[in-house]
């Protein structure tokens, strides 16, 4: 099926194969797809509150391959249900609303009733989006998400990202568990009420993605498998219900048609696509692209993202999705930053500055490798080919907060000028940031995992959730595992909401909000433009300064690789570790740091820029809760969420253990990006430096020291300094040393003067 051609001017409506669909003002046709039912008919109801029940019954005719249909006498505002061959009564699978929750009737919905105000909207490539993810409950509804967006267009952002709105029971969950993919969840508002705020976010020049759940099902007021059981495979479950069969024409049809809905008929700029691994069918996915790409054509710009534990590369690409969420920065940054190492982040435990290198410098840090997370077996493709757009880097989101035990945010894990750092480095660098919630003011306030399931299912979820936490050593205890949140208590939404929240609570809400902005700034300015056509020129890895170094004098300085630098091979000692290694190579060329706009000079024309981010993986004893545990935790599946994260503390150093097994980082010259070769495993880097060119020719450099010593630069990286943090971090280029817990970046080329003027200590709007 395809968008009303018949309507009048600034209104949508998708016609699907499946639900009801407004043919005039007095008429609707039903469609039902029941294959295990030998009739159905349709429930017309007045009023579902007990006043007119079942008011009118209709027969719906064969349509042949289980489909049911009928043309009725009725419009929009129309409580409906389907009544099968037993008697049963169910709602529509392709439901538009669901006004009294997914157990209760369907209601007709009139989508050309609302008129856009800002129709001409065509969207914006893909390279402007700055993501940010929200929760729509947890904000206080569509109208209180509307309410936010002129700050957060303020701030920078371009895109806001909804976790999922399909229809789920009760008033709270994170939306994963949805049953009725097609209906926009009465407690957040009406579809107009979605509609508006969509609409508005257009006015202000804002992207709206929806995260949908192809997956799976949820575990209550799913119908389906009573008169639909071949929308399932019988061979394969998910890690939250049944698998769904996409090699079937009617669910393959059902799914690509909810896409096609809400990019048509509620315009949504893009979708994400969750645990795409779990639908285990790229042919699927592939014919999802081709279908959308065909429905949109060149009228607008419409992004997929995936998210793909499998990083399965040949997905993305021009002829592909946008993008994938790249899980392989997050859980270095994460490690280097906390020194959390249980749970998956074991994988990174190793060399996690290693790993988040090759995420800056080639996409993912696994591909192909041996994981040990998979019982050694390769995950993940090559990637060193896709842009560096093809990949949505960021610190924080709604898994990574909300499946750790206590749903503890970053700030109160690592130390706040280490994740000023990463931050920077999020905010500056060619991929595509992604900011969860309250992010920006530097909230500290939990995102938890909640429900509002009742009976056994409750039971089930809370007491999952807690047993799968038990293989952490922070909760061998039965007694710490029971204070771990209920999903199902009310207390939990409370805790995670920031419409509950008292704004400003914290008194440094506005230097974060200044240090989002700042950087949403300069990366607008000087690097968004130019982003088509960009490609990574390499990263090298730096050791640590000589008199950072906890030995007694002994020498041990890191020097990166550089392509065509000529660089030595330095040796750099991890934070506190005190080894020895080969002298720093004496400093060339000059630089006005301090003047922050005089061009450095490029000895040797490695232009090597060190990139700040990150921050004390453990020096600062982490923050007393170890990582996060398995994935998908956010859905229950009957058995409740899996969680994440335990107590075991910081490591005390920078998270590295030097050398590993993985792929290097590559330079220009296609050799290894560190020169830590001279066989002493005690030569672990401990910062990095990452460079790209940009569309324009540019070069654009970030420098990123996660740890508490200072590192060596080996020569200045061309271009001005057009951000830093923490203030002043550019004084101590001089003597070629990249500042404990910084982040500097520079641009050669064209500079904006205005960019680097960007007032950074100028008061932002409350979010």
């Amino acid at each position: 099926m395809t968008s009303r051609s018949d309507l009048p001017p600034g209104t949508h409506a998708y016609a699907s194969s499946f639900g009801a669909t407004c043919v005039n003002a007095g008429h609707t046709r039903f469609r039902l797809w029941a294959p295990a039912s030998s009739n159905a008919a349709l429930e017309l109801q007045g009023d579902f509150e007990g006043k007119r029940p079942g008011e009118q019954r209709i027969d719906m005719q064969p349509a042949g391959d289980g489909w049911f249909e009928v043309v009725a006498a009725c419009g929009a505002g129309a409580l409906y249900r389907y009544v099968l061959d037993d008697g049963f009564a169910v709602p529509d699978p392709a439901s538009r609303f669901q006004p009294y929750d997914v157990h209760g009737p369907s209601q007709v919905v009139d989508p050309a009733a609302y008129r856009w105000r800002n129709d001409a909207w065509r969207g914006r490539p893909w390279h402007e989006t700055v993501l940010y993810e929200l929760h729509v409950g947890a904000c206080g509804g569509y109208a209180n998400v509307e309410r936010r967006l002129p700050a957060l267009a303020a701030l920078g952002v371009t895109a806001i990202e909804l976790m999922p709105i399909n229809a789920f029971p009760g008033a709270r969950n994170w939306g994963y568990d949805g049953v009725l993919p097609f209906a926009p969840d009465a407690s957040y508002g009406r579809p107009e009420e979605l509609k508006a705020l969509i609409d508005a976010a257009h006015g202000l020049g804002l992207q709206v993605f929806l995260d949908v759940v192809y997956n799976h099902f949820g575990p209550d007021g799913n119908f389906l498998p009573r008169y639909a059981p071949e929308f399932f495979r019988a061979d394969r479950k998910t890690a939250w219900g049944p698998a769904i069969d996409f090699s079937r024409a009617q669910p393959s049809t059902f799914f690509i048609d909810n896409a096609l809905y809400w990019l048509d008929e509620y315009r949504f700029d893009g979708l994400r696509i969750d645990a795409a691994h779990a639908i285990d069918d790229d042919a699927w996915l592939r014919q999802l692209v081709r279908r959308v790409r065909a429905h949109v054509g060149d009228a607008r710009h419409v992004h997929l993202v995936l998210e793909n534990e499998r990083n399965t590369a040949s997905l993305l690409g021009p002829d592909g999705f946008d993008a994938q969420w790249n899980d392989d920065f997050h859980n270095s940054a994460h490690v280097l930053l906390t020194g959390e190492r249980d749970g998956y982040y074991r994988a990174y435990a190793d060399a996690p500055l290693r790993r988040l290198a090759r995420t800056l410098g080639e996409g993912f840090a696994y591909q192909g490798e041996p994981s040990p997370l998979h019982d050694g077996a390769p995950r993940g493709e090559s990637s060193a080919h896709l842009a560096p757009t093809s990949f949505v880097a960021f610190l924080q989101n709604h898994d990574q907060v909300g499946n750790r035990a206590f749903g503890e945010r970053l700030r109160a894990l690592a130390n706040d000028d280490a994740v000023r750092a990463a931050t920077a480095l999020l905010l500056l660098a060619p991929q595509v940031p992604l900011l969860f919630m309250g992010e920006e003011d530097g909230s500290t306030q939990p995102f938890q995992f909640f429900t509002d399931y009742r009976g056994e299912l409750a039971d089930a979820v809370r007491d999952g959730r807690r047993r799968e936490f038990a293989a952490f050593p922070a909760f061998a205890d039965p007694a710490h595992r029971d204070a771990i949140p209920d999903p199902n208590d009310l207390g939990t939404f409370v805790r995670s909401s920031p419409a509950h929240a008292h704004e400003n609570a914290h008194q440094d809400a506005d230097t974060w909000r200044r240090l989002y902005r700042s950087a949403l700034t300069v990366r607008a300015a000087l690097v968004t433009p130019h982003l088509p056509g960009a490609r990574a020129l390499g990263v090298e890895l730096l050791g640590a300064h000589v008199e950072e170094m906890g030995n007694g004098g002994a020498a041990g300085a890191g020097a990166g690789a550089g392509a065509g630098a000529g660089a030595g091979a330095g040796a750099g000692a991890g934070a506190g570790a005190g080894a020895a290694g080969t002298a720093a190579r004496a400093a060339a060329g000059t630089a006005s740091a301090a003047a922050g706009g005089a061009d450095a000079a490029d000895a040797g024309g490695a232009a090597a820029g060190a990139a700040g981010a990150a921050g004390a993986a453990g020096a600062a004893g982490a923050a007393g809760a170890a990582g996060a545990a398995g994935s998908g935790a956010g859905e229950a599946g009957g058995a409740g969420g899996a969680g994440g994260a335990g107590g075991a503390g910081g490591n005390g150093g920078t998270g590295d253990a030097g050398t590993d097994g993985a792929s290097a980082p590559r330079d220009d010259s296609g050799d290894a990006g560190d020169s830590h070769g001279n066989g002493n495993p005690n030569d672990t880097p401990i910062a990095l430096a990452a460079r790209w060119r940009l569309g324009d020719g540019s070069t654009l450099t970030i420098a990123f020291n996660p740890g508490s010593h200072d590192a060596v630069l080996d020569t200045l990286p061309v271009g001005k300094v057009v951000f830093e943090t923490p203030p002043r971090a550019r004084d101590r280029l001089a003597d070629r040393r990249l500042p404990a817990r910084s982040c500097i970046a520079w641009r050669d080329g064209a500079v904006n003067h205005d960019a680097l003027m960007h007032r950074a200590n100028a008061p932002t709007a409350n979010t």
